[in-house]
């Protein structure tokens, strides 16, 4: 094979990769922003991603409902269902003075009990996609090709990469949901209502899981065992900074360019291995992640 030859196979693996990744990146950003808030990790977050998928895919299906109408009613049901989950389940937890794990022992039985519901309604009984929001036609950037959808991604990705660092940094809100991350009893002696604003970070994550699902769903296959997805997000927001809104995009892209590219001068059969090869080189070499920025030690 020549080097032109192998030049042009890395760009379209560099460019598919970006392409991957943005989905992983969008995850990843509701994965950052409930362990950056909380300090745990949602492992419901690929149900809660699968979820969005199948309401909306409930919703254009079987009520008939125009894609327009679909899109913020999909948004608004997903971010209720985590915000209900933080109130209802996880602020009892902490009530009864849970600590790391039973509370992500909480996450893993919302992870369950959403695929258990799916699968009795009868939808999951047949793969599915949703129909895309932007053009599939390809877009040719030097010699590899990608599609519009895939550049809709992207600018989706970044928007609300950017919105969310403006949120916590410039607004109350944002400002009240870092002080809870930091020092939640510090932040209740200065006024801040803990359990409302770990309800709207839970919100907010899922409302970013259900535009990652209508962005996402129509390049793939919806199943109930989906949510695997959320293993390469977890992925991407370790290998960025698992504290890091940036981090949590760039890493997206870092396994999406590390799967592609392991599968077209490696083998299609290593590509799984890809992400986790990521994590290890990178916790060797930077354990806060690429943007994690200073390594903290906490007592504990």
């Amino acid at each position: 094979m020549s080097f032109g030859a192998l030049g042009v196979l890395r760009e379209q693996g560099g460019l598919a990769g970006r392409g991957a990744g943005r989905g992983e990146a969008l995850l990843a950003v509701a994965v950052v922003i409930i362990f950056k808030t909380t300090d745990v990790p949602n492992f419901a977050q690929g149900e809660v991603f699968m979820v969005g998928g199948y309401i909306a895919l409930f919703l254009t299906l079987v009520m008939g409902w125009p894609y327009l109408a679909v899109i913020p009613v999909t948004l608004a049901a997903v971010a209720l269902v985590s915000g209900l989950f933080q109130r209802v389940v996880m602020e009892r937890v902490i009530a009864s003075k849970g600590v790391g794990v039973q509370m992500v022992i909480a996450t893993l039985g919302l992870a369950y009990a959403l695929k258990g519901m799916v699968r009795q309604t009868g939808l999951g009984d047949t793969p599915r996609s949703l129909p895309p929001l932007a053009p599939t036609d390809a877009v040719i950037i030097g010699d590899a090709v990608l599609t519009q959808l895939d550049l809709v991604i992207l600018a989706v990705a970044v928007g609300v990469m950017l919105l969310l660092f403006f949120m916590f940094t410039y607004t109350r809100v944002g400002r009240a949901m870092r002080a809870v991350g930091m020092n939640p009893k510090a932040a209740r002696l200065v006024g801040v209502n803990l359990a409302r604003i770990r309800m709207m970070v839970w919100a907010l994550s899922g409302l970013i899981s259900a535009v990652a699902a209508l962005l996402i769903t129509p390049k793939i296959l919806i199943t109930p065992d989906i949510g695997h997805i959320a293993i390469l997000a977890y992925a991407a927001a370790i290998v960025g900074g698992i504290t890091s809104l940036p981090g949590a995009v760039v890493g997206g892209f870092v396994i999406g360019v590390a799967e592609n590219l392991v599968g077209l001068f490696i083998s299609t059969n290593a590509i799984v291995v890809a992400p986790f090869v990521a994590i290890m080189v990178v916790l060797l070499l930077r354990p806060q992640g690429l943007l994690g920025g200073k390594l903290q030690v906490k007592k504990v």
